[in-house]
């Protein structure tokens, strides 16, 4: 069995729903489908509930009006019967007089997860009432019957794994649907897997029934070896393995969600990316399997890093300093980028500057503080674990004419990471493809050209 991703815009429309259903008709064997709101749906529902939160019944109501034009106009293309398309109102009207009923209640942080939902119960339920009327044998699975998380908000895979299981011997239908991205928590209650969890619920799925393959589609091709929106020429790279696609995710490639395929690593289920709309291509294969090492597989860039430079003599030459600034941080619910080190002073990074004043607060009664914020990580990734001769001296002559505030290398044997001023990151990008990647490279980086 495989398990298939389909994000927001693979979704978005009734043309990219046929095309998904046409995708769907070319996998071979039993596959579970997964799939998140239509694009946009999610942005649409959480300024609903921004302005339930702040008692705006007027605006709320006209967002929710909105959305259902929307909706309808989408369900009156995808639908050609009169049968179907009379459920898929009665559909609508359920869940958008279900919106409407919330803007009259008291906002609380459950009401607000309620709402959120909304959009991939719609997704899925019209999805799968387009599969009946196209005559395929498939079924609509609530996620909330079978996707759990216990009170650290982690995946119960005892919960899933039992549960999906129980679900699958009931249904033999080849294509079963259901929903990214929400869940039930320890309660019982409606939450979420937060933004992009749609990517780890199909991981998590993969993992728990053991599947074949998991396939992530969106609409691009596969994990390219730069960023796109930023560089020219970029390509699609062939193969990578999972710490170096766990590495490009979390520092910047937005293809991935960071979280989404440790599941599927643990459990060594191979992950193909896809696009959507080109699903020929080859896209990108995430495995364990051997791939040739001492090769830079790809660059990505992550914006909104805010640097902390901890200054104190009292570190000279003693221990458990470190212990007392990383408490601090504990503390505050913060995770740390990068981090470097001397005797006497110690930078770090951090993405998350909600509690900046508490943190720097409580630094200042241990040490001097410095931060400086508009930086950017670019991170290299690649088998670097051999250390190849040459290959850390043509990284950094890339960046010989870039400012660099901070470097990390050798904590990971995936990754080398550089700390710049946001201004120059787009320069940094290219310069990095420029040297990296040129035309005499492309065959010993195993990269294929798309």
């Amino acid at each position: 069995m495989k398990v298939l991703k389909f994000g927001g815009t693979s979704v978005g429309s009734a043309e990219n729903m046929r095309r998904v259903a046409s995708i769907i008709t070319d996998v071979e064997g039993s596959k579970i489908v997964v799939l998140s709101a239509m694009s946009g749906t999610t942005n649409i529902l959480v300024k609903i509930s921004d302005f339930i939160k702040n008692k705006k019944t007027d605006p709320a109501l006209h967002e929710i009006d909105f959305l259902k034009l929307k909706y309808q106009a989408e369900v009156e293309e995808l639908f050609h019967t009169g049968v179907f398309l009379e459920k898929a109102h009665i559909l609508l009207s359920y869940y958008f007089n279900s919106l409407v009923s919330k803007v009259q209640e008291i906002y609380s942080s459950e009401l607000e997860k309620e709402v959120l939902a909304v959009g991939e119960l719609l997704s899925t339920h019209i999805f799968q009432l387009f599969l009946e009327q196209e005559g395929f044998s498939s079924k609509l699975i609530s996620a909330l019957s079978f996707m759990k998380i216990d009170g650290q908000g982690k995946p119960d895979m005892e919960y899933i794994s039992g549960s999906l299981k129980k679900i699958l011997e009931k249904n033999n239908e080849e294509v079963i649907v259901t929903q990214g991205f929400i869940c039930v928590n320890k309660l019982g209650k409606i939450d979420n897997l937060q933004r992009g969890g749609s990517d780890y619920t199909a991981s998590l799925i993969g993992a728990a029934i053991q599947a074949d393959q998991i396939q992530i589609y969106t609409d691009i091709d596969g994990m390219h070896n730069n960023d796109p929106r930023y560089v020219e020429d970029t390509f699609s790279v062939e193969e990578i393995s999972f710490e170096e696609a766990a590495e490009l995710a979390y520092f910047g490639a937005k293809i991935l969600h960071p979280q989404s395929i440790l599941p599927a690593k643990e459990f060594n289920i191979p992950v193909l990316v896809k696009n959507t709309f080109d699903p020929l291509s080859a896209g990108t294969l995430i495995h364990n399997s051997k791939i040739p090492d001492n090769r830079i597989r790809a660059i990505a860039a992550k914006d909104g890093i805010t640097a902390i430079k901890i200054k104190s003599y009292r570190m000279l030459m003693a221990y458990g300093f470190l212990k007392k600034v990383f408490e601090v941080f504990e503390q505050h619910q913060t995770s740390i980028d990068m981090i470097t080190t001397s005797e006497v002073a110690v930078s770090l990074t951090i993405d998350d500057d909600s509690r900046l004043n508490q943190i720097v607060q409580d630094l200042k009664g241990i040490c001097n503080i410095e931060v400086e914020n508009e930086l950017s990580i670019i991170c290299v990734a690649g088998d670097l674990s051999k250390n190849k001769s040459g290959i850390t001296a043509e990284i950094f002559n890339c960046l010989k004419d870039i400012p660099v505030r901070m470097i990390s290398y050798g904590g990971s044997n995936y990754n080398l990471s550089f700390l710049v001023e946001s201004t120059h990151k787009s320069k940094a990008l290219n310069l990095l493809n420029h040297g990296l990647f040129t035309e005499s490279k492309k065959h010993e980086t195993l990269v294929k050209v798309i």
